[in-house]
């Protein structure tokens, strides 16, 4: 009777990990469109440029 409640623990803490491993394996997946996100930023001081102008900073033009 007192090993039952071991293995719901057991049971719970497994399922858990198999989550995160599952988690962790969409987490690599590359999403559309990520390339372009990173030709958005500064090349300078590495913030998101929005608009056509240059970056605040002054070192990173839009090209």
């Amino acid at each position: 009777m007192r090993g039952l409640g071991f293995d719901v623990i057991v049971k719970i803490v497994t399922l858990f990990l198999v989550g995160m491993a599952v988690l962790a394996m969409f987490g690599k997946l590359r999403l559309p469109g990520s390339k372009r996100l990173a030709s958005a930023k500064c090349p300078g001081c590495g913030r998101y440029r929005i608009g056509k102008g240059p970056c605040a900073c002054g070192q990173g033009g839009r090209t």
